[in-house]
């Protein structure tokens, strides 16, 4: 009888210890999918794989925008190529040319999503003529930029090449391209008090800055105080 019971209080704990296992597993699997949600979702949806692959580039891009525009943006390729077709007359690209492997982050791609008026802006700038535009255009370029001489165009990235007080390293922010260059004259060229500035004053590409949260992210120094 002694066996017996003794017997009976074996299987007992090894069905005990059978389930333990059961949820302890569980727990784990659980514990291990919210972290690859919360790592998911940290990381922005960027896709995994090659910086330089249609995936990436359409990410990276179409990101530069809020997602009620960028969703359904056209996205252009660093050879000028359509990756993907959009429906709302937007078009998001890199402006800067794509090194071999692909870029490190999407910041460094310096992409925007604009609509077809500021991409007429995009054109004359890129091909050092004057602006033709129907109408006003307007530009996101939620990833920042590289840093640009705020008077001086064409001075993409040139950091060193330009007077340390006139140098901002952009964060999230939207862009207006202006039909008639005159409609900015009375706009001011502060670019560290976190209201909208001019930038390129008294050249054909004179546009409004505007900035959005993390604006300073890249350069704390021209933070407001």
């Amino acid at each position: 009888m002694s066996r017996y019971t003794d017997h009976n209080k074996i299987i007992s704990g090894v069905k005990m210890f059978k389930k333990f296992i059961i949820l302890a597993a569980g727990f784990i699997l659980i514990s291990c999918g919210a972290e690859m949600e919360v790592e998911v979702s940290t990381n922005g949806g960027e896709p995994s794989g090659s910086h330089d692959s249609a995936e990436w580039q359409i990410w990276a891009y179409s990101t530069a925008a809020p997602d009620f525009i960028g969703d359904f943006a056209t996205v252009k390729g660093s050879k000028g190529e359509v990756l993907r077709e959009g429906s709302n007359g937007w078009v998001c690209l890199a402006f800067n040319p794509m090194p071999e492997g692909g870029f490190n982050s999407p910041h460094d791609a310096n992409p925007a999503c604009g609509d077809a008026a500021s991409l007429a802006w995009v054109d004359a700038y890129m091909n050092n003529t004057i602006p033709e535009m129907d109408s006003d255009g307007w530009l996101w370029m939620l990833h920042g930029d590289t840093g640009v001489d705020n008077f001086r165009a064409y001075s993409e990235g040139d950091r060193e090449g330009s007077n340390p007080m006139h140098f901002i390293e952009s964060g999230p922010h939207l862009m207006l391209l202006p039909r008639d260059p005159r409609s900015l004259d009375t706009q001011t060229t502060d670019f560290d008090t976190g209201a909208p500035y001019v930038m390129f004053k008294g050249t054909p590409y004179v546009h409004l800055m505007i900035p959005t949260e993390g604006y300073y992210e890249y350069q704390p120094s021209a933070e407001p105080k």
